[in-house]
């Protein structure tokens, strides 16, 4: 995929910015970076046109050398310049893979030329998750911090309203005297609408850069190597089952019912969304879905795109059949394979999400993607009032629409019948032999034992790097608030009855009741399990204490990287920027609990610890600074960093005899309440340290 020389990490950064600006307009967050194109790499729109390079002040230079031969970018810019790119449809993400393939195969010497070459002459959006993509999997650039798609498209996660303020305090507000644009809470919806209850985790800035980076990490097409990593159909079912869990954890917390599944496709869908959010690609708005809207069969032409509602019903009872009957249909073959114990839900989790993995795309379809492609164009399925799909169409903004949750609710009753046909564990597959925990608790600083806070805290969020053809540089401040919790610290007493021995310990949590108060049976509480942490400990013979941190989870993210400026990243060597230069996909730290409420949400702390010479994997011996988050994300050129199942012990229906969570107890479990007391307080930005807290 490369060549031994380099490729200029800083020059690739800037490629990233002001995306829609001709490569040529000055770069960096000060105007400090200037691009010199040979002739032919400018645009059509603009040759022969007299251009006036800024000249003012110094600049670092990038003098851009010419290839030898130009590419060939017709079937990429397929796809208009201007309008919205979308993963979920496949003509979209055909052009995308076009490029990507462009850019894997390019020489390092060659490499910045070409990406050079491609930024003005096709789609922003496509260009950049292509680019992405592109870094992630090349050999030479795979260590590269990826910018956060938040600075390159800061519309696509905020208020709309704010960007005419951030260019007008750009272009007339001097660097020094500039203050945050503060945007509300609640902008969406009124208290009219219940849903927006949910806004503040539903438009959260992290949690739908989650969605757009995991994406990223693991695109649906492409070259094998690429899309073909350890356990992915499994993690696409494990990653968006521990989302509605959290999301369903959320909605108690504020008195709502669990999220009711979209089962019907022919029946209104309830809740409308008005996104408020800008696309300056397209120079529209985000279109809006009003309330019952009843969906219909898309057809849009100019997308190349045909949803027909009898197909997704079809593609539904297919997959059923096949989860049913334990057997599913071999593409080209006229035979079926059985679904293993060992590699059913891998398999499954292909299906439906319809990628390149999938073993049979002409049997059981496309359901997931044409589900997000179906809803996304109710407003204006056949293209009659040329408006552009709706925020489910794209991994970054599919999240804050409650139809998703409706949406992966369906997808995930898939998956739980699948599991439901798996035998249940065994008291001897679940125990580990002489570990007994004897307690367990959790402290935050100034709280009673067993009790996390919550909170509001603000963050600065620099929007120079997205504001289009502004006059002036230099940072321009988006202040959001978002939920917070207190850093905490677990403690787990083990007594180990027999010699020295390593196990894994796996932490969840689960709300305690249910809508009604009323306690969970334990069948319906173990899909509410979110998973804290994951980790290994040596156990010593005799008595034990283990200590872990909130910030040390196996599920998330930093909060530096979650809120980074690519700008301020720390010197090349540094052990800092060992810290910064992290994959990026995870689940933001911040987000880490749920809100609960002021009186104390009662929820269950479950700990196990399970035997790691039944966990372990063979991993390569070479260090990784992507797996910080792996329980999510998985582990870079790597196996998944546990054989078991994901979400065990908790993944499937308990043994006869339990009804309980405390049924379902061997030696090796524990369960703790717990209580998380929100609190209405506002925190100012705290420093970035590349800190998870």
């Amino acid at each position: 995929m490369s060549s031994s020389q380099a490729v200029p990490i800083d020059a690739v950064n800037h490629l990233f910015e002001r995306p829609t600006e001709p490569l040529f307009n000055r770069k960096g967050g000060d105007g400090s970076v200037q691009f010199v194109i040979p002739d032919s790499y400018y645009p059509d729109k603009y040759k022969g046109v007299p251009i006036q390079v800024d000249t003012r002040g110094p600049a670092t230079t990038y003098n851009i050398k010419a290839l030898s031969t130009l590419p060939n970018l017709s079937q990429i810019s397929a796809l208009p310049y201007n309008t919205s790119f979308s993963v979920f449809n496949d003509f979209h993400r055909s052009c995308a893979t076009k490029l990507i393939d462009l850019l894997l195969d390019a020489k390092a010497e060659d490499f910045i030329s070409l990406a050079s070459y491609c930024r003005d002459r096709v789609n922003p959006y496509l260009y950049q998750y292509a680019l992405s993509i592109a870094l992630l999997h090349r050999t030479d650039t795979k260590n590269f911090p990826i910018p956060s798609h938040l600075s390159s498209f800061p519309e696509l996660f905020m208020d709309r309203s704010i960007f005419a303020q951030a260019r007008e305090e750009e272009n007339i507000v001097p660097q020094g005297s500039r203050r945050p644009i503060e945007i509300p809470r609640d902008y969406t919806s009124s208290d009219l609408e219940l849903e927006h209850l949910l806004a503040y985790f539903r438009e959260d800035v992290g949690v739908n850069l989650h969605h757009w980076h995991w994406h990223l990490v693991y695109p649906l097409d492409g070259r094998r190597e690429i899309v073909n990593k350890d356990r992915r159909g499994e993690l696409f079912y494990y990653m968006h089952s521990q989302i509605l869990s959290r999301y369903n954890m959320e909605r108690l917390c504020n008195h709502l019912a669990r999220v009711k599944r979209f089962l019907d496709f022919r029946e209104p869908i309830e809740e409308g969304y008005f996104p408020k959010l800008d696309n300056f690609v397209a120079s529209r708005l985000w279109p809006s879905r009003n309330q019952n809207t009843r969906l219909s069969n898309v057809n849009r032409e100019h997308d190349r795109l045909r949803v027909d509602i009898q197909e997704l019903e079809r593609w539904r009872d297919r997959l059923y059949e096949a989860i049913h009957n334990g057997r599913y249909l071999v593409q080209g073959k006229n035979e079926t394979q059985q679904f293993t114990v060992e590699t059913g839900i891998d398999i499954l989790g292909n299906m439906i999400e319809s990628n390149i993995l999938s073993v049979n795309r002409t049997e059981y379809g496309n359901l997931h993607n044409q589900g997000h492609n179906l809803i996304s164009y109710s407003h204006d399925p056949d293209g009659q009032y040329l408006e552009l799909f709706g925020v489910m169409g794209e991994s970054s903004t599919a999240m804050r629409d409650p139809i998703f949750y409706r949406w992966h609710a369906f997808v995930n009753g898939m998956f739980e019948e699948y599991k439901h046909t798996l035998p249940p564990y065994t008291p001897q597959e679940l125990n580990f032999e002489n570990i007994k925990i004897t307690g367990v608790q959790i402290k935050a600083t100034g709280l009673p034992d067993n009790e996390i806070g919550t909170f509001w805290q603000q963050a600065d969020i620099d929007l120079s790097r997205g504001l289009d053809f502004a006059e002036q540089r230099g940072s321009v401040f988006a202040r959001v608030t978002h939920l917070q919790h207190t850093p905490f610290t677990y403690t787990i007493n083990v007594n180990n009855g027999g010699s020295a021995r390593v196990g894994t310990v796996r932490i969840f949590y689960a709300p305690k009741f249910d809508e009604r108060n009323l306690g969970f049976i334990f069948r319906d509480q173990k899909s509410l399990f979110v998973e804290l942490d994951r980790f290994t400990t040596n156990l010593k013979s005799g008595a034990n204490t283990i200590t872990r941190r909130s910030v040390e989870s196996s599920v998330t993210i930093p909060y530096e990287q979650t809120f980074r400026n690519l700008s301020t990243r720390p010197a090349a060597g540094s052990a800092e920027e060992a810290a910064y230069n992290f994959c990026g996909c995870g689940w933001p730290h911040h987000m880490l609990i749920a809100k609960g409420h002021s009186g104390g949400f009662p929820c269950e702390l479950f700990v196990m610890i399970s035997n790691y010479d039944n966990d372990s994997v063979q991993r390569p011996n070479t260090s990784t600074s992507c797996d910080d988050a792996s329980s999510y994300c998985g582990i870079r050129d790597s196996k998944y960093p546990d054989r078991r199942h994901m979400g065990f012990p908790l993944d499937r229906l308990p043994r006869e005899g339990v009804v309980t969570l405390k049924d379902f107890l061997t030696p090796n479990m524990a369960v703790q309440d717990i209580a998380i007391r929100f609190n209405e307080r506002i925190v100012p930005p705290i420093q970035k340290s590349g800190n998870k807290n």
